[in-house]
């Protein structure tokens, strides 16, 4: 199910970094931003994101900043932003040193964190100035009683922010059935309202899954909420060395990922992700309960009525050769 404000959708030009906020953003009440950040070992990259944040035109936001045990200058340098912006600014905690996706999901579901609006961010990206203002503007047309969920393309940029391309623009409209089996959105680019975070706090913050982004995605769809991806890259994504999860942009990665598909470890991150899912069954859809059901007895059938089923839930990938590998891992059981 997918949202609209026309302002976003139309527009695939880089806007001027001066300009001003869009006009759907109300001026007498403006919404709260909680930036919920991680870092690990961050040093090299940390300032310049922290930097871009700070040169955000929406200027209602404030950073929650949980640190996984970095054992380099990561804190060393949150604490001097903190001297510099103040704690009005930027708090910062001690993550749960589980992962990165527990860490974010830590940070999600704390209750002294209150906002309006959410915003991921990791410890390595430069966000464009409008990245936030654009995420509100879409967020603030829908209903607050609706879970919703804005993402976007990125610009991928290498270690010293050169260009390098971008993230594919996908074609076909978000839905549970497609977050089944893909995460269309970096959770670097990710903001959602109140709605949302209710939902991915029902689940918990020790819920089991394979990224925090693609448990957002899941969920906020399979509940009814509205997924918007942005065509306009928001996010100057970086990819280096360290990376925990890197961009799919070009030819050998996808292959590389498809490998991993037909090799059956995307076996066991539906495991994962379909036993979390049971954790908020009562707040999905009807419709999205009956395609969860069937594509968990799907994947127990034999081939023939493995296949039949999987055809009914009606997954999808959003490209031509992600579904023909999605075939091929139906086939061998890899699913």
């Amino acid at each position: 199910m997918t949202g609209s404000c026309s302002p976003l959708q139309q527009e695939h030009a880089v806007p001027n970094a001066a300009m001003s906020l869009p006009s759907c953003i109300s001026s007498i009440h403006p919404a709260k931003v909680a930036i919920l950040q991680c870092t690990m070992h961050g040093q090299h990259f940390l300032a310049a994101q922290l930097d871009s944040i700070a040169a955000q035109i929406y200027p209602h936001w404030k950073a929650c900043v949980s640190d996984d045990g970095s054992a380099d200058d990561t804190l060393a340098i949150l604490d001097q932003y903190r001297e510099k912006w103040g704690d009005g600014r930027i708090q910062i905690r001690s993550g749960p040193a589980a992962g990165f996706a527990a860490n974010f999901l830590s940070l999600t579901c704390r209750t002294d964190i209150r906002a309006d609006y959410y915003a991921y961010a990791d410890q390595d990206d430069i966000w464009e100035a409008d990245k936030l203002s654009r995420a509100i503007a879409w967020l603030e047309n829908i209903p607050a009683e609706t879970p919703a969920l804005y993402c976007s393309r990125t610009r991928l940029v290498d270690e010293h922010g050169r260009e390098i391309g971008l993230s594919p623009l996908y074609a076909k409209p978000p839905s549970f059935a497609n977050a089944l089996v893909q995460c269309i959105g970096g959770g670097n680019t990710m903001v959602f309202n109140e709605a949302a975070r209710d939902l991915l706090r029902h689940a918990g913050e020790d819920v089991s899954v394979v990224t925090h982004d693609w448990w957002a995605y899941m969920v906020v769809s399979g509940c009814g909420g509205q997924v918007f991806c942005d065509p306009y890259p928001s996010v100057r994504y970086r990819q280096h060395g360290s990376n925990l999860v890197g961009s799919n942009a070009n030819g050998f990665a996808r292959l590389l990922r498809i490998g991993l598909l037909l090799k059956g470890r995307f076996r066991g991150w539906n495991d994962l992700n379909t036993q979390a899912l049971q954790r908020i069954r009562s707040r999905l859809t009807p419709e999205n309960r009956g395609v969860l059901d069937e594509f968990c007895a799907a994947r127990k059938r034999s081939l023939l009525p493995r296949l039949i089923g999987l055809k009914r839930t009606g997954i999808y990938r959003q490209t031509l050769l992600g579904n023909l590998a999605l075939l091929a891992a139906a086939l061998l059981n890899k699913l």
